[in-house]
């Protein structure tokens, strides 16, 4: 038996990047969408520096050791072993990105540098800098400034050294050779250009060229006014913590608050500190000094190029044969965007797994409801949101119509708090009615419902789902919605608002499982009974898909649950803390990731109830914060075909066997073995899955 119960929740979750890099690496990926993941692996490398290594070193500088918390292991060395793993990442990163350039070329798509110009494109670089870069620049010199400028940990900076043309002196002096003067500069990448510019190309041959090195062809026309005669840059980036310090005057509003902590976050402290390790030894040591950055830093040697998340935005250059196949959204079976679909909704529950079924249901849900004279109120809750977000839209529209339209908004949704805060005060003067959460609690929940007058009667309908209402992240991210028209449920869902505006008082739900109150003792209920059937002989089984398990509590029960004989399989996208398949603590527990071209986000629970399955949707993730911290939804699923769809959409990922990595003490990420089964990729059955729903339909019709 292992000497660990625990796998720790940071490296577990750099594993999980790691499994994104392996996308990246992996030759029968299209050669673009390989770009794309070397962006979600830097992007995530980003986030998790702002956050959970932040969280670690403000841990690490307080004098405890943390190993309680922790898991058996002190922050000072989870700092040093994080350092050390992100390092052989960047450096396989850089080798797997070397690799997919010299294939880009082979495909006639070059990315060059700006030495490598061709006197047909000098001109149109040029052009392109004095016309578009130029008057975007923000180039900052100094060697004589009196305090140093407070760098932006989104953006990316060239770090430049010029080395001044030694000044004329008399004769005598001339024997002596004069100390270069050198001077340092600053100059901040803009973000309103594209990172990546498309160059003039010859027939079939396609030439790109980071802004970076566009800024480095002007590197003489930047500094002309400088008698200089050798001019450098190389690429430097700083990572804040991303914590909000949020006040406690009882004068401002939240709103005024999460905007002043915003605005705070921007001089936040430095977390890591990225170079490009070409930079000379003096350069570095100027810059490191001048931002206080020492050892206790995470300073990490890297390639020319950072904040390489831009990847994610790589122009696809016509080449769309170098790109996945886009399967169309399809639509649901019996629930058409044509007509009513509340009507549809009152003849039984429908459920959405986007993409590969269409988001649109949800924003014709909305626009439906604004639009509706019998419909009277309308109440949701929002976390992230589109950058121009028809949901908002719609709730406007709702609220122009005369309808009392109530919307709890999460100001401090992580990184999303300015775009919350905008649509906040743009709600506000529309006059709907917001509700900011409650102190201590994220308010993470999924869940919209509308009161509508029928024969003088009130009845509700409503949709809870495990994923943000975003209709731009819902073409990538896995999530079900869940549209009912069921009254008891519907009833819990108001009874949730009722606690946002009075949370001094306790509700009892009797559909709902409901966090922080209800959510952790009512899965170890389900838990329990599973471990009751299996000690009497009878079918017992747990099914879960999550994005992350990490609560220590939890895993215990899974773990005990596996000892009474109960047979769990465990779809876990990101951080998994539990040990799979250990004699004697986890034999019967299977645990997989499935990582591709979509991100797994949706919640599924699926516990055996000796062969009459129940069957729960939920925002929750088996963490603590989840369970405990956060306002959260779980829902059961009462409809037999919504139920089986969801009891078969999970076998079906579950047979994955090309994107599906096992889950282990190493943290290896070895593939799951395929043998002499037949290939079987989880995403794309899935969508045959729900492709063939649509079949067994007509057929049906």
């Amino acid at each position: 038996m292992t000497e660990n119960r625990y796998i720790d929740r940071e490296k577990s979750w750099l594993a999980f990047n790691a499994r994104v890099l392996q996308e990246a690496g992996d030759s029968t990926v299209p050669l673009l969408d390989r770009l794309r993941f070397i962006g979600i692996f830097s992007n995530n490398l980003d986030e998790f520096f702002r956050v959970r290594f932040a969280a670690v070193r403000r841990l690490s500088l307080s004098g405890v050791s943390g190993e309680k918390i922790l898991g058996g292991i002190s922050a000072e060395k989870l700092l040093r072993d994080i350092t050390e793993i992100v390092i052989r990442q960047q450096s396989e990163s850089l080798r797997i990105l070397s690799i997919i350039e010299k294939e880009l070329e082979a495909e006639n798509v070059f990315i060059i540098n700006e030495k490598e110009v061709s006197p047909e494109q000098e001109s149109f670089v040029n052009d392109f800098f004095i016309q578009k870069v130029s008057p975007a620049l923000v180039t900052i010199i100094l060697n004589d400034l009196a305090e140093f400028p407070v760098l932006k940990d989104t953006s990316g900076y060239l770090a430049v050294k010029l080395v001044m043309k030694p000044k004329q002196k008399s004769s005598l002096l001339s024997l002596v050779k004069p100390k270069p003067e050198i001077r340092y500069a600053l100059i901040e990448m803009p973000k309103t250009i594209n990172r990546f510019v498309v160059l003039p190309s010859k027939k079939d041959t396609h030439s790109v060229m980071l802004l970076d090195d566009v800024i480095r062809y002007n590197l003489g026309h930047i500094f002309n006014i400088f008698d200089s005669e050798s001019v450098e840059a190389h690429m430097i980036k700083i990572t804040r913590d991303a914590q909000l310090e949020i006040d406690s005057d009882l004068s401002k509003s939240m709103l005024e608050k999460i905007a002043t902590s915003v605005k705070d976050r921007r001089i936040g402290e430095p977390v890591r500190f990225v170079y490009d390790q070409s930079i000379g030894k003096d350069t570095l040591q100027f810059f490191l000094s001048k931002m206080n950055i020492d050892s206790t830093d995470s300073i990490i040697p890297g390639g020319r190029y950072h904040n390489r998340r831009d990847y994610m935005d790589f122009p696809n250059l016509g080449r769309f044969d170098l790109l996945y196949k886009q399967n169309p959204p399809l639509p649901v079976p019996g629930l058409s965007l044509e007509g009513s679909i509340l009507d549809r909704i009152t003849a039984k529950d429908y459920l959405v797994n986007a993409p590969y079924q269409s988001f649109s249901y949800v924003i014709k849900f909305l626009r439906e409801a604004a639009l509706d004279p019998n419909v009277i109120t309308i109440k949701i809750t929002l976390y992230r949101l589109a950058k121009n977000s028809q949901v908002i839209s719609s709730l406007i529209n709702a609220a122009k119509n005369g309808k009392k339209v109530t919307v709890q908004i999460e100001l401090q949704a992580r990184f999303d708090e300015a775009s919350n805060i905008s649509y906040a005060e743009q709600m506000q003067q529309e006059g709907i009615d917001l509700i900011f959460g409650i102190k201590g609690l994220k308010v993470h929940s999924k869940i919209c419902v509308i009161e509508r007058i029928e024969e003088g009667k009130t009845k509700r309908y409503g949709f809870i789902s495990t994923g943000n209402f975003n209709e731009a992240t819902a073409n990538v991210y896995t999530d079900v919605t869940l549209f009912t028209a069921h009254q008891q449920i519907l009833k819990d869902v108001s009874k949730i608002f009722d606690f946002f505006n009075v949370n001094y008082r306790l509700h009892r739900y009797k559909h709902l499982i409901v966090s922080p109150h209800y959510s952790r003792t009512r899965f170890y209920r389900l838990i329990d009974k599973e471990i009751m059937y299996a000690k009497l002989g009878r079918q017992a089984y747990i099914n879960l898909k999550m994005n992350s398990l990490s609560d220590f509590k939890m895993i215990d029960k899974l773990y005990e649950a596996s000892r009474a004989g109960v047979k769990i399989k465990l779809l876990v996208r990101g951080i998994c803390s539990l040990i799979p398949g250990v004699k004697g603590m986890s034999e019967n527990i299977e645990a997989i990731s499935i990582v591709d071209n979509y991100l797994e986000h949706s919640r599924v629970y699926i516990f055996g109830n000796d062969g009459n399955p129940e069957v729960y949707i939920s925002s929750a993730d088996f963490m603590t914060r989840n369970l405990d911290g956060r306002v959260e939804v779980s829902c059961p699923i009462y409809d037999i075909d919504v139920r089986k769809e969801l009891i078969d959409s999970f076998e079906v990922s579950w047979k994955g066997n090309v994107k599906a990595r096992l889950h282990s003490e190493k943290l290896d990420n070895k593939y799951r073995v395929r043998g002499h089964q037949a290939i079987w990729r989880a995403q794309l059955e899935t969508y045959n899955f729900y492709r063939n729903l649509l079949d067994v339909t007509a057929e049906e019709l």
